[in-house]
């Protein structure tokens, strides 16, 4: 029988993430983003602090790009940062800023300089982000320019590639492959867990500042 411990990478990261993902998909504040009920602000906001979790996921995955374990799934199209800053000047253009950031944030960010030193932690990062922005992410773009009439600042949530499900299954074929050893892949599992839990304390974070 298929367990998490034997089963391809791709399907032991998604399995073993499953609560996680879900407490962190079900947080009040991105279910009221969502649902309409939330305010531009909020999506500011939520910007705001995902700034510099990508810095510091994107210099990592660069510090370490060289590393077998990992290389074949980083690809600079897939880099969120220059996206971020340019959406959040063109939102504070609009006279939608923010300047908070939450505490949480310098807990994730210390996480990800770390697994510079732990490569294989930083494919766990790596697929629960990136994966993420192309699937989840882009339904928060449908729901935002449909609840508050958003057009323009979105470019967090656009990439340069044709098709996203050929591509993310390529992704998930490509995790399948990378040669790591069984603590490496429990480096992987346990980090993926991690950034749904830190993706959750944001968000919790953001509620108890009284953003919406």
């Amino acid at each position: 029988m298929e367990t998490t411990i034997s089963a391809p990478l791709s399907r032991a990261l998604h399995d073993s993430t499953m609560v996680a993902h879900d407490q962190a998909e079900n947080a009040s504040f991105i279910t009221r983003l969502m649902s309409g009920a939330g305010t531009a602000d909020g999506l500011v906001a939520l910007l705001r602090q995902s700034l510099p979790v990508y810095e510091a996921l994107e210099d990592a995955c660069r510090s370490v790009g060289a590393d077998p374990r990992l290389s074949a799934i980083l690809d600079p199209r897939l880099d969120r940062t220059e996206a971020l800053r340019a959406d959040l000047a063109t939102h504070a253009a609009q006279g939608r800023a923010c300047s908070t950031v939450v505490p949480t944030v310098e807990a994730y960010v210390s996480e990800l300089r770390a697994c510079v030193a732990d490569p294989a932690a930083l494919i766990g990062h790596h697929y629960v982000r990136y994966l993420g922005d192309l699937s989840g992410g882009q339904i928060i773009k449908t729901m935002v320019r449909r609840h508050y009439g958003i057009e323009d600042g979105l470019s967090f949530y656009e990439f340069d590639i044709d098709k996203p499900k050929v591509y993310k299954d390529a992704y998930r074929s490509a995790l399948d492959a990378l040669p790591l050893s069984e603590s490496d892949r429990e480096s992987a599992l346990a980090a993926a867990s991690r950034a749904f839990e830190l993706n959750h304390r944001v968000f919790l974070d953001l509620e108890a500042a009284g953003i919406r």
